[in-house]
């Protein structure tokens, strides 16, 4: 066994790579319009505070509940390009077959906790329903909502990733790295 990636990659790699970027396309567009919203959010809030006073309630809180959304939706983003953290000073000086299984050991227990919050998040969002949100009274449920969504999203492009790099991720280079 030697100490360097695949000349060829395995035929699921193709799909799932395929799979996650898609997913990752819409997120990320997703995550856009939610950053917009935003910022468009806190400006009429510092517009309301110290130019008109209309002393409008709703903004603060409901830029509180789009940053819960857009942080737990960058969670697949972060996961889909493999830019979340990662101490690899460790992993990367083991032998090539035992750094593979405990990246593939990580990712399946990472996998694991995304099904697992997923699973516990969505009693969580449905009690959400019951419950009132200082915003014109509307409903908690929207906004509860995130725990399980970005988690189901998370755990699919957990899944996609595995199966993608199946524990190469640390000695394949990231394609606009290797475009350098």
């Amino acid at each position: 066994m030697t100490d360097a990636p695949p000349e060829k990659d395995y035929p699921g790699w193709e799909f799932a790579a395929l799979w996650s970027d898609r997913i990752n396309r819409v997120v990320e567009l997703i995550l856009a319009i939610l950053m917009a919203l935003l910022v468009l959010d806190v400006w009429l809030g510092v517009i309301d505070r110290y130019y008109f006073r209309w002393q409008l309630d709703w903004p603060e809180a409901f830029a509180r509940y789009l940053m819960i959304w857009a942080a737990l939706l960058a969670i697949s983003a972060g996961i889909a390009r493999r830019d979340h953290i990662g101490l690899m000073s460790f992993v990367g000086r083991l032998p090539i077959g035992i750094r593979r299984g405990l990246l593939i050991f990580a990712d399946l227990v990472t996998l694991a906790l995304f099904i697992y919050l997923f699973v516990t998040g969505i009693p969580f969002a449905a009690g959400g329903f019951g419950r009132e949100a200082m915003i014109f009274g509307a409903s908690m449920g929207p906004f509860f909502t995130a725990v399980p969504a970005a988690a189901f999203l998370a755990s699919v492009q957990m899944f996609l990733t595995m199966l993608r790099d199946l524990g190469w991720h640390v000695d394949r280079p990231k394609r606009e790295e290797s475009l350098t």
